[in-house]
């Protein structure tokens, strides 16, 4: 009888386990249908460590990566987003969606990248510039980096170009100790000033900062304007946003769930401005116009972006992914 009852309650173990696997691959299955591809760190590692900061901001990165990239494609039919998934040697990897000469867009770029390893000197003096006191054991540097940034530039003068991204940085000094912190943004760069879509765009991000705390809407939103201004012209690029940089408080908890919120805001702020004006007719003179205006948004790209920067001055980082913001074409 005993050995009986042993045997009933070993299959019935057996049953749950079977049960638990065949969930964890049903799970499995859905976020690989969820996302452009599968993450960089794999499903398995990350549902491994699904409670640690650095899996559920890559989940996030991923999601918001898959959002935008499935609420461009609807706008744009008879075009398609190019995934691309790479490895960097030096540890860790990216995925590239491009989406190029199509109805609508003439160029959207979204990608995601996780990085890790050892950060190089040149990047460290860059993050030491803006009062970071980093501790380096033997000149060394291990860090880990993941973000997903965008770049839409559509064809028709009168929709805007946007611009947004959200990262999470985190440095192990010489004594053991970690230094995490959050940056990031979304901004507007229209060709023709439509103040019925600045309001909607800046009302959408309020939105999102207000769930949080009412101050910081404002804070950011000034250091967005301070921050995309081409010095050498004296010249605003575009009509701003909110931007935000080496954030590490009140708690890693709640800043993540404020840029989770302000990740999910790129959609309802964007896109209908793009469906409200991808038909409207425009001029050769109006075409020129936003060739010119998207030579000042490269110039201001290679001149001060930090992402452009920190990317350029990491080894091992593709180029590709880190130069997708520039459009197709500009003047």
């Amino acid at each position: 009888g005993a050995l009986g009852g042993l045997g009933l309650a070993l299959g019935l173990w057996r049953r749950q386990v079977a049960l638990a696997a065949a969930r964890e691959d049903e799970e499995e299955k859905e976020l690989r249908q969820r996302f452009m591809a599968p993450p960089v760190s794999g499903l398995r590692e990350l549902r491994r460590r699904r409670r640690e900061l650095r899996s559920r901001m890559e989940l996030l990165i991923m999601e918001t990566q898959a959002e935008v990239c499935r609420a461009l494609a609807a706008l744009d039919p008879g075009a398609s987003f190019v995934v691309d998934s790479w490895e960097r040697k030096e540890g860790g990897g990216g995925i590239s969606c491009v989406l190029q000469d199509g109805e609508v867009f003439e160029k959207a770029g979204v990608n995601v990248s996780v990085v890790s390893g050892l950060l190089s000197e040149e990047a460290a003096r860059q993050m030491r510039s803006r009062g970071k006191s980093l501790k380096a054991k033997d000149g060394k540097l291990p860090f880990c980096a993941m973000g997903v940034s965008s770049v839409i530039h559509p064809k028709n003068p009168h929709v805007p170009t946007m611009h947004f991204n959200y990262r999470y940085f985190e440095i192990e000094e010489a004594d053991g100790t970690k230094q995490w912190w959050f940056g990031g943004g979304t901004d507007l760069t229209p060709t023709y000033l439509n103040e019925e879509d600045a309001v909607h765009f800046h009302k959408t991000l309020k939105e999102a900062c207000d769930k949080h705390d009412l101050k910081l809407y404002p804070k950011y939103k000034k250091w967005c304007d301070d921050y995309f201004y081409i010095k050498h012209r004296g010249e605003r690029r575009g009509i701003g946003g909110i931007f935000f940089d080496d954030m590490d408080s009140p708690s890693k908890e709640e800043v993540f769930q404020f840029v989770k919120s302000c990740a999910k805001a790129v959609v309802p702020c964007y896109i209908p401005i793009v469906k409200k004006h991808c038909h409207d007719s425009f001029t050769p003179e109006e075409k020129l116009w936003q060739q010119l205006r998207r030579g000042r948004y490269v110039e201001f790209n290679l001149v001060y972006d930090r992402g452009t920067k920190f990317g350029l001055l990491t080894p091992g980082s593709r180029i590709e992914s880190i130069l997708m913001s520039l459009p197709l074409t500009a003047r």
